[in-house]
């Protein structure tokens, strides 16, 4: 029943064009993920309450690592896809690493780009590792969403073939087979942004933060899992194609994120009753 099919809505990616200057969805869905972000993030650090007392991170620390975790962002998505999704490629073309307008950025390696930024900066200024990594893996699912909404808005990273008859099945413009896919860029930003974002903030208003590592070990654990839920619907990338037992490189890169987070879940849990949050280092 081709008729069901829905028609891809015409998006131009460059959101902003002045003159020879021109500003695409994925940067602004950079930008708006980190102001946004940066904006929830010293929310929280306001409400004592959420903390047991004060925050053990100043509202002007928080703003000074907004560049660290940028850069740690940045550096470490285009390290992570250039050593995990297209090495040959770039070893070939290695000016082509630093054309970052061009695309190609890894969530995995993007997420170990903020963790050391984290780590250097809470070293760097006395504050809690642990701490500050709550409040940063926090406000990540609002990136994540607006990230794979600009993926859908380029027409990128489509999902796999699907029957016609799905009610929402599309067809990507540039996918050269013009198959019925499913928009699994929408799937991801509702798993991994919308749900990821409900259940931390949830666990923070139930007193997550009052346990340091808590709110890491969920984002590593539930990203991992709904990571790997829609690699069952994505399409994986050309250059790679399915690994191991068909296994895409999203979810053997996701599978150490479940034992990760499971791990610093059951350690923040085993603290049992919290104690002040100065205390710990």
């Amino acid at each position: 029943m081709p008729f069901l099919l829905i028609d891809f809505p015409s998006f131009n990616p460059i959101a902003v064009a002045i003159g020879p200057f021109a500003i695409r969805w994925y940067a602004l869905a950079y930008i708006g993920g980190i102001v946004l972000g940066w904006l929830y993030a010293r929310s929280l650090l306001k409400k004592e309450r959420l903390w047991g007392g004060p925050a053990p991170i100043s509202l002007l620390q928080i703003d000074d690592f907004i560049l660290w975790v940028t850069l740690g962002i940045i550096l470490g998505g285009r390290a992570g896809y250039v050593l995990f999704y297209n090495l040959p490629f770039f070893i070939d073309h290695p000016t082509a690493i630093f054309r970052l307008w061009e695309g190609g950025m890894s969530f995995h390696g993007g997420f170990l780009g903020c963790v050391i930024a984290a780590i250097l900066f809470a070293r760097r200024n006395g504050i809690p590792i642990l701490s500050l990594g709550d409040v940063a893996l926090a406000v990540g699912p609002i990136g994540l969403f607006l990230g794979r909404i600009a993926n859908f808005i380029n027409g990128e990273l489509w999902g796999r073939a699907t029957d016609p008859s799905l009610p929402w099945a599309m067809i990507f413009p540039n996918d050269p087979t013009h198959l019925p896919r499913h928009p699994s860029q929408l799937y991801e930003a509702g798993m991994e942004g919308i749900l990821l974002f409900v259940v931390l903030a949830v666990m923070i208003r139930l007193g997550a933060l009052k346990r340091p590592g808590m709110v890491v070990g969920a984002f590593i654990f539930i990203y991992g899992l709904t990571r790997i839920v829609g690699e069952q619907f994505r399409e994986p990338d050309a250059q790679l194609g399915f690994l191991w037992g068909g296994l895409t490189m999203g979810m053997l890169l996701s599978i150490p994120m479940l034992i990760v987070g499971g791990i610093l879940i059951v350690r923040a849990v085993r603290r049992g009753t919290p104690r002040p949050i100065e205390a710990i280092r």
